[in-house]
This record gives C-alpha cells, structure tokens and sequence, in this order.
C-alpha cells in the first residue's frame, strides 16, 4: 500500500484538521458530521439526519470519519479496492487458512442443536421496537434489552463474559466472548441499530439486520449450551450506529488496533433473512481474499452452494475491521439484484423474514465458529 502518497492527500483534504481547522471547528460547532462515500471522497460535511435521509435511506453507502484519527486507518479508507487484498496495515502477520474443513462430526453435532424457536422470539422483540436508530431512545432500549439476552444466552456457560462498549452516542456495542486456550480472536459480528428512512420513522430492521442479529445469538445458544471449548478465543458482536457510518465496529476496532489484539478472522453478517436463491451469498469487495476463500469452504462444506457479489464502499461492519488491518469477509442472505426491497423502510417487517434462510445462516455460523477455533 502506498501510504506516504495517501498521507499527503490526506493533508491537504478537506477533512484534515491542519489544512481547514476553522472551518472543521465550525462544522463540528455545528453537529456536522465528516463522511466518506468512496476512497477518492476528500468527505463533505453533513447533518445527523442528512446522514440517514440523503444517504442510508438512498441506498448510498458511507464512512463516518468525523473521530477518525488513526493516519493508517484513515489512509485505507482512501485506498480502491483492490482485488479482495487484506491491507495489512496492523502489526499481526498474515494468517494461513485452510483448503478443507476438518471437524466434521464435532461440528455436525452441534448443528443438529440449531433452532428456529429462540430467533423468532428475538426477531419479533426486536422489530416490535419502533425503531432502533442508534441515538434514539428506543434505539438505546433496545440495547439495553439486547445485552440483557445476551447474558442470558450466555450464563449457561460461566466462562463466557458479556460486555458493553460505550460511545459518544447512548447505543452501546454489546460483546461477548467465549475464551479459549489461544488469546487469538476470532469474530462473527452484525449490527443492531435499524432506520425506517428518518431518524423518526418506523424502522423494524427485521432483514436490516435483526435477522443477523438472532444468527449470531442463536450460535452463541448452542456453544454455551454445550460448554464448547475453543482453542481460539471466539466473539461475537453486536455493533451499535452501523446505519449512521460504521460508527460501532470503528470504534471497537480502532480499540482492538490501538491495544495490539491479535485477530484470525471477522465474519461479518448484514441480513439474513430474506432468500429467494435458497444460497448463502459472499460478497467481495472491501474484504480479505484469503479468508473470503475460506469462508466460502465452510460454507459450501455444510450449508451447500454459495453465490457471490459485490456491495461497495462502506457497504456495512466489515469495512471497520479490513481499515483497521484485520482480515474481514462479509456473508450476505441475497445478491444484491434479488435482495429485499423493503430495507432502510418501515416495510422491513417479521412478516418479511424467511426462517430457511436464518436457519441457514445460523448453520453457517456455528460451523464457521468451530471450524475457525482451531486455526
């Protein structure tokens, strides 16, 4: 990666602070915040709610940079895509993955536990919320439910811990981890928050993306249930303000960068619930090709066939974690020509969900999190 030229454009952009500090300090005297649409982007001003009306609602995919102070981060987010390559910006080495999967009947095993029953309870709590708009007070209601189930998923297994990430905004981060013998991490993550349109329109998020939502906690039921044991410490996340920018997951790996955390891998799922294909998609751009490939292994290895596609800057979590330098793939319910039409609308409702699909995801899920411990 060509840092130095980057730093340089970086500079003389209309979002450093050295080359305008006046006019930043009056953009942010005002409550503008500072996105980036695409990497040649230099980033325009905008208000909180041009945020979700002029870009989420359009279907115009966006980084919030405005707390962004990292030069590396900053200069990856400037960087085209290239390929799938992992920047590699961070100070861990390059992982090796595997051709083949390898814990078949343990993995088999667990899968049989994989339910529907929990989710649908999830699901419709989380969309009976009237929106969940990460500055909202509903939006912190349903936070605060959320990290109340996830510490009761997770009490069937006292060595899991349970935390809140806090941010500038009342939403929080929810994370919990199950440890292993190794302290490298690997992730599964979706974001919680939801937008009808407005930061004040019905936004139920049921596809966008409560359904990513109860795959990774229906995951979490099985493994804590059975005491699972990695060898990999495994977490599972659930990012808060991911329709206003990324601003959950930069923030938590901006923190896993800045204190040297080792990472194998973060899998990424936004929407997982709507699927005239019958297939798991896999997207990719703006991801690790190597853990790409593997991911699509496990993938095809137990749910079946998979499709693929691409979804653009900023397109959702991942991006956070591959400007931070951690390899990150991103699985998606659809390609995007056959995917829901009713996301970022007050129709992204229960009625809308395909249970084959979550259970499909959730399958993934599990079997990517016992496959992936042992890396």
């Amino acid at each position: 990666m060509r840092i130095q030229p980057l730093l340089a454009l970086l500079a003389n952009s209309a979002w450093s602070a050295a080359a305008a500090p006046a006019t930043e300090s009056a953009h942010r005297a005002a409550g503008l915040r500072l996105i980036k649409t695409a990497p040649e982007d230099p980033g325009k001003w905008v208000t909180e709610e041009g945020k979700i009306t002029d870009y989420t609602a359009k279907g115009i995919g966006f980084v919030d940079i405005t707390d962004i102070t990292d030069a590396q981060v900053l200069a990856s987010l400037s960087t085209p895509d290239s390929d799938g390559n992992s920047l590699q910006i961070s100070a861990q080495a390059t992982v090796i993955y595997p051709t083949s999967v390898s814990h078949q009947t343990e993995t088999n095993a667990l899968l049989a536990n994989i339910s529907a029953t929990n989710p649908k309870t999830w699901l419709k709590t989380l969309t009976d919320f009237h929106n969940r708009y990460y500055k909202s007070t509903y939006g912190t209601q349903a936070g605060t439910w959320l990290f109340n189930t996830v510490k009761s998923v997770a009490a069937a297994n006292s060595a899991i811990t349970v935390t809140q990430v806090t941010h500038s905004f009342n939403q929080p981060s929810i994370i919990a981890k199950v440890p292993g013998t190794s302290t490298n991490i690997v992730i599964v993550s979706a974001h919680y928050d939801s937008t009808g349109g407005s930061s004040t329109a019905r936004g139920p998020g049921a596809d966008d993306n409560g359904s990513g939502v109860v795959v990774i906690l229906e995951a979490l039921r099985v493994l804590a249930s059975a005491g699972f044991k990695p060898k990999d410490t495994l977490e599972f996340h659930f990012y808060a303000g991911e329709e206003g920018g990324l601003l959950g997951s930069q923030a938590v790996f901006a923190n896993y960068k800045s204190t040297g955390k080792k990472v194998l891998a973060v899998v990424n799922q936004d929407m997982a619930g709507y699927s005239p294909s019958g297939k798991i998609s896999i997207y990719t751009d703006y991801v690790d090709s190597a853990l790409t490939a593997y991911t699509r292994v496990v993938a095809t290895a137990y749910v079946g066939a998979t499709t693929s596609d691409t979804c653009g800057y900023g397109c959702s979590d991942h991006a956070s974690a591959r400007s931070n330098g951690f390899p990150a793939a991103y699985v998606c319910d659809e390609q995007m020509d056959t995917s829901t039409l009713y996301i970022h609308s007050p129709n992204d409702s229960y009625a809308t969900i395909m249970w084959d699909a979550v259970l499909r995801h959730a399958r993934f899920t599990l079997a990517f999190l016992v496959e992936a411990s042992y890396l």
